[in-house]
């Protein structure tokens, strides 16, 4: 299997591959491949896309759920208009593409008007599954005035990180995304099967770390990889995890809006290089009833922004209050935020005692039985692992939450509990059973709403609730075995 060693330095404006891949069906594609990132401005844009002969731009916008929303431009027409147009409403749109009653959240048009969206061009990057030269650059929402949106989820996190900015800190993050690997599914009323890999069965058990397991699956892999590199999306490591086909990569550290775009970027790759071969990836927090679920720990650090040192640690190296006081911030909001980290009806069917998932917030040094986990480290490397968020969360609004909740730790000079020492997967419930009391624990936390901003707080809720009622409609198949001819 293709791993790739130091990322490679490509000229920005003249570094080309050209790679041909087979296809599952047999089928060459030729992709184009560019690894390097970094374009600032709108003249470096257009002598960056002329370089690789491009001939369309993605532009895209990651919506409330996550999902990629935006149009697809003709460089020329890219180019020559001032920002692309789009309804409001692409932030109030549910997962199933239903809209809730928004009458009270002031900033929204009842017109749904536009609003402007511009590029990121430091997201510029290539699309490497295209067979024509296609590029994409994420998109920042402004109102016509040039206020920025407050509901956007990128602006959501860009309100979380000016935070810790005003204090002198920068926030780091290291997001780890778990998904599974299944066979097409076309017909919902079917579950999900673990798909068959090179030995021509598919698997069976709990195969973790296992390599041969992730051999199966070596073509797609490499496709992952390269696909990656091309978006200068770094990988640190892919394990295979417990479950049938479950697999997790983990990205390097960085600073959160550009690893929210790597997560946002990474999750579109691995379904685009799924298909190609003819399987399914999902980040469904419990696609099958009988494996574990899938999970987004995100490990997170503070650093001063002068001197780059670690504020979780003293100068002498050990634990600073600030570290403390963080993971007490997580213990009493991540609960808050439960509908933003576990964001589906489904999300909570992962969080089930006996899982790997946990089920409190409790904490502990080198502890996976716990939602807070410390992991082994020098003091220069002293984290929090946050391991409550479900994989189908909006990476986005996870790593907001999951950092708004520890710096209100320290604003508010809240203390810990104990660390738990052997497991804590006994211990009682502590986060929210449904999503129904997760969203109403959102919506009445005012110190949740400071910092991440009343109208996304109302309208996220608003969101969670209409989703709610649209699942709610659906008869399930365990309604139809116990309830039809028994009640």
């Amino acid at each position: 299997m293709y791993r790739p060693g130091k990322p490679r330095l490509l000229t920005p404006l003249t570094g080309t591959v050209f790679l041909a891949l087979e296809t599952a069906k047999g089928t060459e594609l030729t992709i184009h491949i560019e690894s390097e990132r970094g374009v600032a401005s709108v003249e470096e844009a257009r002598a960056w896309t002329r370089a690789r002969n491009t001939s369309e731009i993605e532009c895209i916008v990651p919506d409330q759920s996550g999902v990629a929303r935006g149009k697809l431009m003709p460089v020329a027409k890219f180019f020559s208009s001032n920002g692309m147009n789009m309804p409001q409403s692409i932030f109030y749109q549910t997962i199933s593409g239903d809209y809730p009653e928004l009458g009270n959240v002031s900033t929204i048009d009842p017109a749904d008007g536009d609003y402007v969206f511009k590029p990121d061009y430091s997201t510029l990057t290539m699309v490497p599954w295209e067979s024509d030269p296609t590029a994409q650059v994420i998109h920042d929402a402004f109102h016509r005035d040039g206020r920025p949106v407050d509901i956007a989820p990128r602006q959501v996190l860009r309100r979380i990180v000016k935070l810790y900015e005003n204090r002198g800190w920068k926030a780091i993050v290291a997001p780890e995304i778990e998904f599974y690997l299944v066979k097409p599914n076309t017909d919902p009323d079917y579950p999900l099967e673990p798909p068959v890999g090179r030995s021509g069965r598919p698997e069976v058990g709990r195969k973790s770390f296992s390599i041969s397991a992730v051999n199966e699956f070596d073509p797609l892999f490499d496709d992952i990889y390269r696909f990656s590199e091309a978006q200068g999306l770094e990988i640190d490591t892919l394990i295979h995890e417990e479950g049938a086909a479950q697999m997790e990569i983990n990205l390097r550290h960085g600073e959160p809006i550009a690893l929210a775009d790597q997560v946002f970027t990474f999750k579109r790759t691995i379904r685009e290089a799924a298909m190609m071969h003819d399987v399914y990836a999902t980040f469904m927090a419990k696609p099958i009833a009988t494996e574990p679920g899938s999970a987004m720990h995100i490990h997170q650090s503070v650093v001063d922004a002068e001197s780059g040192q670690n504020i979780f640690s003293t100068p002498q190296g050990d634990p600073s209050p600030e570290f403390f006081a963080f993971i007490a911030g997580q213990q009493r909001y991540l609960p808050q935020v439960m509908c933003v980290l576990a964001p589906y009806v489904n999300s909570y069917r992962r969080l089930a005692r006996g899982s790997t998932a946990p089920i409190n917030t409790h904490w502990g040094y080198d502890n996976r039985t716990v939602g807070i986990r410390i992991p082994p480290s020098g003091p220069n490397a002293r984290r929090v692992e946050n391991r409550v968020p479900s994989s189908d969360a909006n990476p986005y609004l996870a790593i907001a939450a999951s950092l708004a909740a520890g710096l209100l730790g320290i604003e508010e000079g809240l203390t810990p509990a104990e660390p738990i020492v052997g497991s804590a997967r006994e211990l009682p419930h502590e986060l929210p059973r449904g999503l129904h009391d997760a969203v109403e624990l959102f919506a009445a936390c005012e110190p949740i709403h400071e910092l991440l901003g009343d109208n996304f707080v109302t309208v996220y809720s608003e969101i969670k609730r209409e989703e709610l009622e649209t699942f709610m409609r659906v008869i399930s198949p365990w309604e139809r075995e116990y309830l039809l001819l028994n009640v």
